[in-house]
C-alpha cells in the first residue's frame, strides 16, 4: 500500500514531536526516513560528493540555526520551564561551574576587546571564521590567526588561575 505525501508528512511531524520529547525510537525512525533525502539536498547544494567539509559546514550551520530557533520558541512558552530537568546539576556542580565560569570570564577580560568579542561570537554563538571575517572586514587568515592567538592566551591564563 502506497502512502500519500500528506500521510508521510504527518508521520514525520509525529516522529519529530516524539523526538522532541526524548523518544529515541522516534528519532531513529525519523533519521532513517529523512537522512537520505536531506543528504541529497546537501549534495545538490554542493554539486559534488567530493566536498564533505562543505556538507559538514552546512549541517553545522543548520543545526546552530535550529538551536537558536528552538531557544527562541522556548522563551515564548513559559510552561516549558515548568518541566523538571533530570540533567540539572547538583548544587555542588553548580558551584564548580560558577567558579569555572568566573575563571573564564577573568581570562576573557584579559584579552583585547576585539579578541574577546571574536572568541565570544565564535564559541558562544556559533559564528564561523568566515562569518567573523566578513563582519569585521578582515581576511580569513587574519581572523583564524586572531582566534588561535586568543585561545593560546586563554589557555595560558586558565592554567595559572
Amino acid at each position: 500500500m502506497n502512502r500519500s505525501a500528506e500521510e508521510d508528512r504527518d508521520e514525520l511531524v509525529r516522529l519529530l514531536a516524539e523526538t522532541a520529547q526524548g523518544g529515541q525510537q522516534a528519532f531513529a525512525e525519523l533519521y532513517r526516513r529523512s537522512a537520505p533525502k536531506l543528504f541529497g539536498v546537501c549534495l545538490h547544494c554542493c554539486a559534488t560528493a567530493a566536498m564533505p567539509k562543505g556538507l559538514i559546514t552546512l549541517a553545522r550551520n543548520k543545526a546552530i540555526d535550529r538551536l537558536r530557533q528552538h531557544r527562541e520558541d522556548l522563551l515564548d512558552q513559559p510552561e516549558a520551564f515548568d518541566r523538571a530537568d533530570e540533567d540539572q546539576p547538583s548544587p555542588a556542580q553548580q558551584a564548580q561551574q560558577s567558579q569555572e565560569r568566573q575563571r573564564l570570564e577573568h581570562c576573557l577580560d584579559g584579552l583585547e576587546p576585539e579578541q574577546k568579542s571574536a572568541i565570544r561570537e565564535a564559541f558562544f554563538s556559533g559564528a564561523t571564521y568566515n562569518d567573523l571575517a566578513a563582519r569585521r572586514g578582515a581576511p580569513l587568515g587574519t581572523m583564524k590567526s586572531c582566534i588561535r592567538r586568543s585561545l593560546i592566551r586563554l589557555k595560558a591564563c586558565l592554567e595559572i588561575t
